[in-house]
């Protein structure tokens, strides 16, 4: 909502003040006081975000009756001297993440954010750099850019597994602890869940692995490759995101265990093959139990396998 200068407050509650917008570029909107429904409005900000009204002045500094800060201004304040940096990145992480900013929206300028935090230009930088590794914020050069919260995404949270596996950092026997648990599970709520359109996807691709393994060992990637797809699809059915994108990060960084552990020669294709088949087949017959002992066993032998050959 848009006014200038010396037009008239409209109407407003608490809750729309966020989105108050003063056009006018006057002293930059700054200098003003407006009471609205027991709030006063202090001062005011050029902010690069678009409003209603375009690109114009939000309220920065806004107390209630009893001189408590509301708004914007209250989301941060002055950062702890003992341990600056990370007060200043964990304040803009927790107003992010508990939604007082959405993805889309900017944080509030350089400028307003080392007023609020009280902090020094290069301790700011630094701290916004972090926050744009974590995925949380990216920040946007040139006039009217800015940080701008993005959404945050299951792929930025499993970063770091996914360098844990793709690099070994990880034991063969913790991978295979983990795997077991969660393939157990992806496979038994598949079976729970799946509807026949998922039955006849997994059966075309079990197909498309079939040809593969019949064509001998010179075809073990794209085996492989049919093989993650049979994993992937069985989190998909699970509805989970959670699992599905568990399933991403361990089966897109997994191949380097494959290439340095696990001999695919032909005997390891069938076998492969075979136990897939009878996992889909336990799938489709809504054989929950099954299913999870099937998937279980398949991950412990071909581990077993992998840590013979490291052995």
């Amino acid at each position: 909502m848009a006014c200038g200068r010396n037009d008239p407050v409209p109407a407003l509650n608490p809750a729309s003040l966020a989105g108050l917008s003063l056009t006018s570029g006057i002293d930059h909107c700054n200098g003003l006081t407006i009471t609205v429904y027991g709030l006063t409005i202090t001062s005011f900000a050029i902010l690069s975000f678009p409003t209603d009204a375009g690109t114009g002045c939000m309220p920065v500094a806004v107390t209630d009756s009893q001189g408590r800060r509301t708004g914007i201004d209250a989301m941060f304040k002055a950062a702890k001297q003992n341990r600056i940096f990370q007060d200043v990145v964990e304040q803009i992480q927790e107003t992010i993440l508990s939604g007082k900013l959405k993805p889309g929206e900017m944080l509030p300028s350089e400028r307003e954010l080392k007023a609020m935090l009280e902090v020094s230009r290069g301790t700011l930088r630094e701290a916004l750099r972090v926050l744009e590794q974590k995925g949380l914020i990216e920040i946007k050069l040139g006039v009217g850019g800015g940080a701008v919260v993005q959404d945050m995404s299951y792929d930025q949270m499993n970063e770091s597994l996914a360098l844990l596996i793709r690099y070994q950092k990880v034991s063969l026997q913790h991978l295979s602890e983990f795997r077991v648990g969660v393939e157990g599970r992806v496979t038994a709520l598949a079976a729970a869940r799946a509807t026949p359109a998922d039955v006849i996807r997994l059966k075309s691709m079990l197909e498309q692995a079939r040809q593969f393994v019949e064509k001998g060992s010179d075809f073990q990637k794209e085996f492989v490759e049919v093989d993650k797809q049979i994993h992937l699809a069985l989190a998909e059915i699970t509805g989970n995101p959670v699992y599905i994108s568990l399933h991403h990060t361990v089966h897109d960084n997994i191949d380097q265990y494959y290439e340095a552990f696990l001999s695919m020669e032909q005997r390891e294709l069938e076998e492969n093959f075979s136990d897939l088949g009878s996992i889909i087949d336990a799938v489709e017959k809504k054989d929950v139990d099954q299913a999870r002992q099937l998937a279980e066993a398949h991950v412990l032998r071909f581990n077993h396998y992998m840590e013979n050959r490291e052995a």
